[in-house]
């Protein structure tokens, strides 16, 4: 699928990945819809991007909400053409520490917004997708989702946000199975640590071992190498029902 011109949601559009991935794919000629919570962020980003771009204020973990993004930017719009999840938390904590188990209410907000949230928005984007005339690869449409290198081997204290990531690269080859009569694409990228807002606040002290763990280049990502990643999904329309780890071969250590 060329991406020029046609219409790609982004959850977590707002910042970090979500945000350079935005930032690229305008660039590209697509038209983005920048799905986030922080309103400010999202009024940036459209006065940065211009009439390529909107913002829809969504909660991914209510149904009403995603519909209702996903109707504004059929209106402004009048298709979605990719959808891609970038909206997550990585909360953590122990099974059970110092003030004993974890708390419930902890672990399933991770899962609701992670992992519900993601098949949440690529659901009813799908059933939008499914409108579009296919293209010459009978495509009408690409999902690609977010999930982390800590799905295969996540730290201490990452119970919770590795199995909301595990359960994003699990459902990846069903939902392909499933779509894959629509004309619809899924794939998902596993990054490894990037350089994001986040990570550059943190001391040396944390970064250095981390960066410690990645075999080659000896550094954190770059947001815009994930977006690449992106443009090229978008691009090859063999890609399909599988998992791209993204992470300079970085194999985490238990902390």
């Amino acid at each position: 699928m060329n991406v020029k011109n046609k219409v790609v949601i982004v959850t977590g559009g707002a910042s970090g990945l979500g945000l350079v991935t935005c930032q690229t794919l305008v660039a590209q000629g697509a038209r983005i819809v920048a799905f986030d919570l922080n309103e400010d962020a999202g009024k940036a980003l459209v006065s940065e991007l211009g009439d390529h771009a909107m913002f829809a204020k969504v909660n991914v973990t209510d149904e009403a909400s995603v519909a209702a993004g996903i109707a504004q930017a059929v209106a402004a719009f009048r298709r979605i053409d990719v959808c891609i999840n970038c909206a997550g938390i990585a909360t953590g904590g122990k099974t059970v520490g110092r003030n004993g188990p974890l708390a419930l209410e902890k672990y399933t907000q991770v899962i609701n917004i992670n992992l519900i949230g993601t098949f949440n928005v690529l659901r009813l984007a799908a059933a939008q997708m499914a409108n579009n005339e296919p293209d010459e690869n009978g495509e009408r449409g690409v999902i690609i989702n977010t999930a982390s290198v800590a799905a295969f081997d996540g730290q201490v204290g990452q119970a919770a946000y590795s199995a909301s990531k595990a359960g994003i690269v699990g459902m990846t080859l069903p939902i392909a199975r499933d779509l894959a009569p629509l004309g619809i694409r899924i794939m998902t990228i596993a990054p490894g640590i990037f350089d994001t807002p986040m990570m550059k606040g943190m001391s040396d002290e944390i970064r250095d071992p981390l960066i410690k763990m990645v075999q080659s280049p000896k550094r954190f990502g770059q947001p815009s190498e994930y977006a690449d990643l992106v443009s090229h999904i978008i691009s090859n329309s063999y890609l399909n029902g599988d998992v791209i780890r993204l992470d300079g071969a970085i194999r985490m250590e238990p902390r």
